[in-house]
């Protein structure tokens, strides 16, 4: 049987897309020191990436948008990402387990969810590095984009130094409107452009 492992990284952020990611191991070429991504440290993270990638029987990556997070809300966006991985998968497979409570909708074959999955089955393991690593690659590139924000150090999560940026350079297209921080900067720059009227 054919069992993918799926995962999610970037609910939290103010900032980007959340990003999904859905693997088949292959039982013959096993990868050493899988674990929750959150429990590596990045340098071991980004080598397990690449192995994965190499000797997965299959992988696919895939996301929702700031702005499909923005008209769906955070939880179906990753539910949708989540779904897009798996279809996007070479091998369609037998069995889905996916990270958490929710199963996203319209699969074509049976899932499980198991709430913290990521430390229980290697292949979700397996999923939340590939989605923790794309996720940190697009806020490096975005820190390329936009230096002032500090998105590589921070990585668009609710930080001090994230907030003091909005506060100076206000809000870019690629952060999430509907998170209550973000709604919070919009109108108070709103308020103070009405005053300087």
């Amino acid at each position: 049987m054919r069992i993918a492992g799926v995962d999610e990284a970037g609910r939290g952020p103010l900032v980007g897309s959340v990003v999904a990611a859905a693997v088949i191991l292959d039982p013959n070429n096993p990868i050493e020191g899988l674990n929750d991504s959150k429990k590596l440290t990045e340098k071991k993270r980004e080598k397990l990436f690449v192995e994965i990638k190499e000797k997965a029987l299959a992988w696919a990556i895939a996301e929702s948008s700031a702005a499909e997070i923005d008209e769906h809300n955070i939880l179906q966006a990753s539910l949708l990402a989540m779904r897009r991985a798996v279809e996007a998968l070479s091998i369609p497979p037998d069995h889905v387990l996916v990270d958490g409570n929710k199963i996203p909708q319209g699969l074509a074959m049976s899932c499980d969810a198991i709430v913290g999955g990521d430390a229980l089955h290697a292949e979700i393991s397996a999923a939340s590095i590939l989605a923790k690593v794309t996720r940190d690659h697009q806020m490096i590139e975005m820190d390329q984009k936009y230096p002032q924000f500090g998105f590589a150090k921070h990585k668009g999560y609710p930080t001090k130094a994230h907030f003091e940026a909005i506060a100076v350079h206000g809000v870019i297209s690629e952060h999430r409107r509907s998170f209550g921080p973000v709604r919070k900067a919009i109108a108070a720059m709103q308020e103070q452009a009405e005053l300087d009227l």
